[in-house]
């Protein structure tokens, strides 16, 4: 991890050198030796990596020592701006009231602000070579080898403690389970049992308590009225749990906060209804002492299915039924999950070589039928050579007893065989609460803000890190929940055994910090970089210091106004709260560094005398699920305007809420997101590498002759469009405009469409993979065209899409994997042969499905 320290601190050095070349003076000589002397640390750190053993302690400590050194330097140089932005401010707002001779002379000179900035930077710089000598020379005095060479290829292993196993949540099928399956299938669905009775799966950490209840729920649901499988975990809120709920029962999320009504309205809506409530991961009995009043009794073979590690919690929900117990694998089932896992592309009839079998069955045994080491292993062999000498090698490093920490030792392996640049991706993720469902958009976005990746030629920032989080899926490192339909990771999730792991590694680093409840204050350290905040004391705040970089607060309820001491964040997300957010105080606009911001499920968020106009460095804004009442004063509805300003944005995003209209004098040669911006015929910006776009118009006019086309025509890397308003034109359902039509995949069409169009298929774009219509108000059944879009995949049809009372889908749709609906119309029809390749369907409006035998088990 030192390695990547040093490499980011290089990039803002470059930087540095870059902008500052002509005003660093004598400074920038010194700028310049530290990032040749950096450079070659990080020659030797990458080196040292692939090759050190672990157990040093002195060679750990020397390594943590250079790592603290660039962490110093990256604040030096960092606080160095911040001065320079204070000074600048300061003369600024006071020579602004001198209208004499003598005020002007202030603006014109207000470069000579930078001197004493200067001044303390070259003496901290002084500092730092004078400790990076001291560190040099001890390696020497202390005989430091951080290069001892281990043999070739063999995997490195490093202890830990004992971290608070959870549970497999593998999408992999684990090997010997369809017994397991079976037997809690028959528990569920038996019929002489009509009472709301209650099963619990119990068993230790990874032995895949979540992996079995998931196969049973996809097995079984169709004989439920309504079901659901709800991630509980330690930190359970009872109202989030009922808003989930009621929001799949309902089609909508509830408006009241209020537990008492949540309560009364889910109970009222299940008493009608056979339910199948999956509660997954439950540490406490008092949960179910919460829950169960709410879950009613009405002898209809209701079920509630739980998994837990205790058997006090099965044992207190329902005494009567006994849980069941879930046993390590035996040998034969081990040997073939690793199999499995380690040689995933071998044909099924292939014999698996006689030397390779042996290997096998010792290294099964080393994970002691813990399904989650065995898939974990495997995922660590799949990256070898599939031969004697490479197996044999990782064994040797196995050689552990077993002590309660096997499982976190194969955990440390498949950290330590991770690529130097991939280590801080994986910790980072630490930052995440626990069980908590990641948008890989909103993940990429932040590790590009915190600059993180390697640059590459021909490739983005984004694309480049969403390469890493793909090659962290392929280790078995994340997992996907699931991908957008041109196979792109969509969400993803970390296992709570590897985030254990994650947080108990980043804090080794003083990479990330979790702070989730009040004792966890003990280990708050001012010199914190990262921060995750959930549940915890608002105290905490205080304890932080000014070199966090990242903040991430989640679930917390009391009002935060103050950011002012965090002038070096870069990262701020703020999501899940009922607090009152007063963006315009505190300091909140002169977060110069700031590359992120977001606020997500925010009760009230005040932002009158907010301005986003020194967030010079500002790439993603996201502002979205607040509700109605958010203010940002002078009666307007939107952001102040200077946020067009900021000319390093990449990513804008607001939802329920509009943005301020952007200038046409604008460019933003980064910009490749902006949702949802209002269609001004009059003021078309200049947004040329733009590649998703959410346009919005509340008056009934377009201008198609001018207006679209000048919008639409200079997007050649637009891949997605979302188009919201009224009489949508010809022109806007076939956007002809775009030169290079053929790039558009994702189409989102909202509001009634105009009476002059008519679908046709061969109009819309050729690689469309995503149609989305809503509320289009169609005269004609738009089912036989859209059948024709030969590339769609996804097809969502929501609101009043046709006027009329039947639909029919006679042919087409050959590679159509998904369909959404949400519609009243009576009936559609599907016939058979159509939609050979669908795999999901999600009905969730008052239409009838009719279909071929082959699909009926989709409805």
């Amino acid at each position: 991890m030192a390695e990547t320290a040093v490499n980011f601190v290089l990039g803002k050095l470059g930087e540095m050198i870059v902008k500052e070349a002509q005003s660093l003076g004598e400074v920038g000589d010194k700028v310049k030796w530290m990032e040749t002397e950096l450079t070659r640390i990080k020659c030797y750190l990458i080196d040292a990596d692939s090759k050190r053993r672990k157990g040093d302690a002195r060679a750990e400590n020397w390594l943590n020592e250079l790592r603290d050194v660039a962490y110093r330097i990256e604040d030096a140089t960092d606080t160095f701006y911040v001065e320079i932005e204070d000074n600048r401010h300061k003369v600024e707002s006071s020579s602004q009231k001198d209208h004499s001779f003598l005020g002007k002379l202030k603006r014109l000179g207000h470069k000579t602000t930078k001197l004493p900035a200067l001044h303390r930077l070259g003496a901290e710089l002084d500092a730092i070579r004078k400790v990076l000598e001291g560190i040099s020379k001890s390696k020497v005095d202390y005989d430091i080898d951080p290069l001892q060479e281990r043999d070739e290829g063999e995997t490195i292993l490093m202890p830990l403690r004992r971290a608070a196993y959870e549970d497999v949540d593998d999408e992999t099928e684990v090997v010997g389970f369809n017994t397991h399956k079976n037997k809690v299938y028959q528990l569920i669905i038996d019929p002489d049992t009509q009472r709301r009775a209650v099963v619990t799966i119990v068993g230790s950490g990874g032995i895949g308590k979540t992996t079995l209840a998931h196969m049973v729920y996809k097995s079984v649901q169709a004989n439920f009225d309504f079901h659901m499988m709800l991630s509980v975990s330690q930190q359970f809120s009872p109202a989030d749990l009922l808003r989930k709920m009621l929001t799949k029962l309902r089609g909508s999320e509830p408006t009241t906060r209020d537990i008492g009504e949540l309560f009364s309205e889910l109970k009222g809506l299940l008493n009608s209804m056979r339910y199948l409530i999956i509660l997954d991961d439950v540490w406490v009995t008092d949960l179910w002492n919460q829950l169960k009043h709410v879950l009613p009794d009405v002898k209809n073979g209701s079920r509630v299915l739980m998994t837990s590690r205790f058997i006090e919690v099965a044992q207190s929900a329902d005494p009567v039924m006994k849980p069941y117990e879930l046993e390590f694998l035996n040998e034969e089932n081990s040997r073939n999950l690793l199999l499995k896992k380690a040689l995933p592309y071998q044909n099924s009839g292939e014999k698996c070589p006689d030397d390779l079998l042996e290997l096998a069955d010792e290294l099964s045994k080393k994970c002691k039928g813990l399904p989650l080491a065995l898939i974990i292993l495997g995922g660590i062999l799949s990256k070898k050579d599939p031969t004697y000498t490479e197996w044999r090698k990782v064994l040797r490093t196995l050689d552990w007893h077993y002590d309660g920490k096997d499982c976190i030792d194969i955990l440390a392996m498949s950290y330590e065989d991770l690529p130097y640049y991939l280590k801080s991706f994986f910790l980072y993720l630490a930052l995440f609460p626990e069980d908590y469902e990641i948008s890989a958009r909103r993940l990429i976005m932040m590790w590009v803000a915190e600059g993180l990746m390697l640059q590459q030629e021909r490739k983005t920032k984004e694309e480049i890190a969403e390469d890493y989080l793909e090659q962290l899926v392929q280790r078995s490192m994340v997992q996907v929940s699931s991908r957008h339909v041109d196979g792109s990771i969509k969400n993803c999730r970390l296992h709570d055994l590897l985030r254990d792991f994650a947080m108990h590694q980043a804090a080794k680093e003083n990479f990330v910090t979790v702070f989730a409840n009040p004792q966890d204050i003990k280990h708050c350290d001012r010199t914190t970089r990262r921060a995750l905040l959930q549940l915890c004391d608002p105290g905490l705040m205080e304890y932080l210091g000014p070199k966090t970089r990242s903040l991430f607060l989640f679930d917390l309820s009391y009002n935060l106004f103050d950011f002012s001491k965090f002038r070096l964040l870069r990262v701020l997300e703020i999501t899940n709260t009922g607090l009152y957010l007063m963006c315009g105080l505190g300091g909140f606009d002169r977060l110069i560094h700031l590359k992120y911001l977001a606020i997500r499920n925010c009760e009230d968020i005040d932002m009158r005398g907010c301005s986003f106009g020194h967030l010079k460095n500002l790439e993603t804004l996201e502002i979205q699920d607040c509700p109605k009442n958010m203010r940002v004063g002078l009666g307007k509805s939107y952001l102040p305007t200077d946020l067009w300003t900021i000319t390093t944005l990449r990513h804008v995003r607001f939802v329920l809420m509009s943005l301020p209209e952007v200038p046409s004098t604008a460019d933003f040669p980064n910009l490749q997101t902006l949702e949802w911006m209002p269609f001004n015929e009059k003021q078309i910006p200049h947004l040329t590498n733009l590649r998703r776009l959410g346009l919005r118009n509340e008056s009934t006019e377009w201008d198609v002759e001018h207006a679209v086309p000048r919008l639409l025509g200079g997007l050649s890397s637009l891949t997605s469009l979302k188009i919201g308003g009224k009489n949508l034109p010809m022109e806007i359902v076939y956007p002809r405009a775009l030169p290079h039509y053929q790039n558009l995949q994702i189409l989102f069409l909202i509001g009634n469409l105009s009476d002059s169009v008519i679908l046709k298929a061969s109009l819309f774009p050729p690689h469309l993979i995503k149609l989305t219509l809503w509320d289009s108000n169609l005269g004609q059944d738009p089912m036989p065209e859209l059948g024709k879009i030969n590339n769609l995949k996804k097809l969502a049809l929501i609101g009043k899409v046709y006027k009329g009372k039947q639909m029919v889908c006679p042919e087409g749709f050959p590679i159509l994997h998904s369909l959404v609906l949400r519609i009243n119309n009576e009936v559609l029809t599907v016939t058979k042969g159509v939609m050979p390749k669908l795999k999901d369907v999600r009905n969730t409006g008052d239409i009838k499905l009719e279909m071929p035998p082959e699909l009926m088990h989709l409805i």
